[in-house]
């Protein structure tokens, strides 16, 4: 009998992160339970680590936490740690130190069972890699994983459709994977993730692998599902633009630690370190920072004229606004004035010469 294992009802509140992350370590080689238990080692650069103890430490020391509803992007090049990080989360690699907790209950502590209803049921993965079975059809690689979990032919079936047609594959369901070209095959497995309802998304570099036009219209995919869905979702990608079009946060990795966390604006506004400024540095700044860094006090006669513009538009959205008027442009929250933006002190953001606004 298949086993139809379901999570059980859990005590949570509206500030209950979905992943809560503490002190998390994952360290290959002999003994690595004894590198984040020996704060001397802890500290050894990757290489001086490696020549000492023959071990690799591929996440030191991580916190963090992913809330309900966002998109959560951790960022980092090859060898960062990133893909190894998403991994822990579910279990599919085995932490070697520190706390990892799914609405508050302890993931590190599940038994078999449980581990399999978290990855059934809770968190879905998509990889860069499809994984599709190659002599399914496309309704039926997405109905896999509910025949997975035991649901009937004729419900899992239905419910394939309906994911089929979410991601834009509508009549293509009776095609097999060789059919299909990469993006096709990418919308599959995605569909695949969201026909078992998961609370979160892990996705784990899926479209590094896909054309550049091909990459875009992925992206603007998980855009949508996302703003029509609001479901949680864990990000994994080596490329900044990417992650900076997607993520609600953004933690960058650098050898295995997170060297900043922030919102794009933060990353890009407020680099932490000359590491994170020189991945930034090529970044159109009047494309992610929004008028709430060039805004100021408006005048008397300002606060009733001129063009109006949200309080999360970007530099550039005000540059156009103010462009075309031939005037300041006036922050607007809810009928209220906030401020104004005019076009030296938007110019100066461009130029990266404009003082941050205090967090």
């Amino acid at each position: 009998m298949t086993e139809t294992l379901q999570p059980p009802a859990r005590q949570t509140t509206a500030d209950t992160p979905v992943f809560a992350v503490q002190g998390l370590w994952k360290v290959f080689g002999p003994r690595p339970e004894r590198i984040p238990a020996d704060p001397e080692l802890a500290a050894l650069p990757p290489a001086e680590l490696r020549e000492r103890t023959g071990c690799t430490a591929a996440v030191r020391d991580v916190s963090f936490d992913v809330r309900k509803g966002e998109v959560f992007v951790v960022m980092g090049l090859s060898g960062s740690g990133k893909s190894t990080l998403v991994r822990c989360l579910t279990r599919l690699v085995e932490p070697t130190a520190g706390a990892i907790a799914i609405d508050g209950e302890d993931v590190r502590a599940m038994d078999r069972a449980r581990l399999r209803a978290l990855r059934r049921h809770r968190a879905a993965m998509v990889f860069q890699h499809f994984g599709l079975l190659p002599h399914r059809t496309v309704l039926d690689n997405v109905a896999y994983g509910l025949e997975i979990q035991g649901v009937g032919k004729a419900r899992r079936r239905e419910k394939a459709a309906e994911m089929v047609a979410k991601v834009g594959l509508e009549g293509m369901e009776h095609r097999r994977p060789g059919q299909l070209s990469g993006g096709q095959r990418q919308r599959v497995g995605l569909a695949r993730a969201l026909a078992v309802d998961p609370e979160v998304l892990l996705f784990d570099e899926p479209f590094s692998a896909l054309d550049p036009l091909i990459r875009r219209d992925m992206q603007e995919e998980v855009i949508r599902l996302h703003r029509e869905e609001g479901r949680t979702m864990v990000f994994i990608t080596h490329d900044l633009q990417e992650a900076l079009k997607l993520g609600d946060r953004i933690a960058l990795m650098r050898d295995g630690r997170i060297v900043q966390l922030g919102t794009p604006e933060e990353i890009v506004g407020s680099p932490a370190d000359d590491y994170v400024r020189a991945f930034v540095r090529d970044v159109p700044r009047e494309q992610v920072l929004t008028v709430r860094t060039a805004m100021r006090p408006a005048a008397a006669d300002e606060a009733g004229t001129g063009p109006a513009v949200r309080p999360d538009a970007t530099v550039a959205e005000a540059i156009e606004a103010v462009a075309r008027a031939g005037a300041p442009a006036r922050v607007m929250d809810q009928g209220r004035c906030l401020g104004v933006v005019d076009s030296d002190a938007l110019l100066e953001v461009v130029a990266g010469t404009a003082p941050r606004e205090a967090a």
